[in-house]
């Protein structure tokens, strides 16, 4: 247990390194209540309280949580030599009732699909993920609850 630990932490050195120490990005009100966010790099994403044109910011806070921690997962995953074919994640935000209605409970439900994937290896990689390396999770509020679910090949 401890040797397999080991080298799972040392196949990890260097994960997130090369992340920026700043990010940068623009919000352009376009019209009404709508907003098109731009990266520095420039990858753009459009913001409406509507919702009729563009998502919700709550919603892309929700997107943006499931995909570092899919990114998180993932690559633990590969470096555990496991045979990814599929993973999708489905994520659903509890709000609160009145202002500031932030989320008071997060549930995400991760499915996975491939070969030399392991219940352990995969709440391994979820816990990493979790505590340590998760810059979204780790940028929301302290009393959150985020859960996290599983399926391996459907099951």
């Amino acid at each position: 247990m401890k040797k397999e630990a080991d080298e799972i932490k040392e196949s990890l050195e260097g994960y997130k390194e090369k992340i920026a120490p700043v990010n940068k990005g623009t919000l352009i009100w376009t019209k009404d209540l709508i907003f098109l966010g731009r990266t520095q790099r420039g990858y753009e994403i459009d913001y409406d309280a509507d919702i009729q044109w563009g998502c919700a910011p709550t919603e892309g806070l929700l997107l943006s949580l499931a995909a570092c921690m899919g990114i998180d997962v993932v690559a633990f995953l590969m470096k555990m030599r496991a045979n990814l074919t599929g993973f999708k994640i489905d994520i659903t935000g509890e709000r609160n009732p009145t202002p500031p209605q932030y989320y008071r409970a997060i549930e995400m439900t991760l499915h996975i699909t491939g070969d030399h994937i392991t219940q352990k290896n995969v709440e391994r990689a979820i816990s990493l993920s979790q505590e340590k390396y998760c810059s979204v999770h780790h940028s929301l509020r302290k009393d959150l609850k985020v859960s996290v679910k599983f399926t391996i090949n459907g099951q």
